[in-house]
Order: structure tokens, then C-alpha cells, then sequence
């Protein structure tokens, strides 16, 4: 796999944790591996001089659809980046209250000023945030590639079906967090 690290971003979807009362985003010591492959491939990242865009769930209690059926969770303040990842001042924060990053933020201009043309997606949950955030990647014509270890599906579906579903709607290329890093070596 050949990655033009000039033309790519990665972007980093919902990898925080509650920092109070939280009901999807609680610590939990059984996503241990996968938020060790977040963090690997942020570091992978930084180290090819990728730029690393946060796209984090920033919600509004009593306005965002989204807390009605999830109930709340990603409350804009309550919430931090995994405490494994290293950011660095570079890096770009994107609050976002609906699934994808594009929604309504300003994702899309920041990745056209900087030149991208594809993006690395990570993060959780599979089915929900990072798949409408690759989908709208793809309806804004960039390529996508999608860390298979490092994104987690916990709320629905499986996680094999949202990464056949980036690979077949989306033509996304499906790596490991090992791969990447090779690619990016």
C-alpha cells in the first residue's frame, strides 16, 4: 500500500472517555487493545508529519437529537481524549454534535486548506460515527482508509459488517494499525 503522506489526514473519531458520569463513554479495561491501536497509529502519524484531526463528540444536553436515543453521553466539557494518545500542539480539535465529523463543522474546509485528498479513520463507534463520517469523507471525494483494530464497534451491528460496508460503499482500504505503520515507515 502506497500512502502520498503530503495529501492525508488522519482523523481520530470519538476516542475520549467520560471524565464524569458518562452512559457510552466510561473507562472500560476490556477496549484496552484497541485504544492502544488508536494511540499507535496517532503516533505513526505524527511521526510521517500526517496531520491528526480530533473529531469529538461535543454534544448539548436538551438540544442534540443524538442524547434521545443514546442517552447522554460525549457532553461537550465531560469528556477527554484517551490519555494514551500523545497530542500535539498541531493537532485539530473538530467538536461535533451529530455521527459524522462533517456535519455541520468545518472538517471540510480544514482538510481542503491543508491539501488532503485522503483520510485514515479511527476511533469508535464503527457503525455509527466513523461510518458516517467515511461516508461523507466519500461524498466530499476523498479516498478513505480505515484502521481495522483501531476503531470498535459496541453500540450495533457488528464490526465486520462496518468495515465491509466502508469497503464496498466507500472503496475504502481496510489495514491493520501494523500495516499502516509499514506504510508509513
Amino acid at each position: 500500500m502506497n500512502i502520498d503522506t503530503s495529501t492525508c489526514a488522519l482523523l481520530v473519531i470519538d476516542a475520549i472517555e467520560a471524565v464524569g458520569e458518562d452512559s457510552l463513554y466510561d473507562p472500560d479495561s476490556a477496549t484496552a487493545a484497541y485504544r492502544a491501536a488508536v494511540a499507535r497509529v496517532v503516533t505513526a502519524c505524527h511521526a510521517a508529519k500526517i496531520p491528526v484531526i480530533f473529531c469529538n463528540d461535543a454534544h448539548r444536553p436538551g438540544t442534540d437529537r443524538e442524547l434521545d436515543l443514546w442517552g447522554d453521553h460525549g457532553i461537550a466539557g465531560a469528556t477527554r481524549i484517551f490519555p494514551e494518545i500523545e497530542v500535539e500542539k498541531d493537532d485539530v480539535i473538530i467538536p461535533k454534535r451529530r455521527y459524522s465529523g462533517f456535519f455541520q463543522t468545518d472538517l471540510d474546509l480544514t482538510l481542503r486548506e491543508l491539501g488532503v485528498t485522503t483520510v485514515i479513520g479511527v476511533g469508535a463507534d464503527t457503525n455509527i460515527c466513523v461510518l458516517h463520517t467515511l461516508a461523507d469523507a466519500y461524498f466530499n471525494n476523498y479516498s478513505t482508509i480505515v484502521v481495522r483494530d483501531a476503531t470498535m464497534t459496541f453500540l450495533c451491528g457488528t464490526q465486520e459488517g462496518a468495515l465491509e460496508h466502508c469497503e464496498k460503499c466507500f472503496g475504502s482500504t481496510v489495514v491493520t494499525a501494523v500495516e499502516l505503520e509499514r506504510a508509513l515507515a
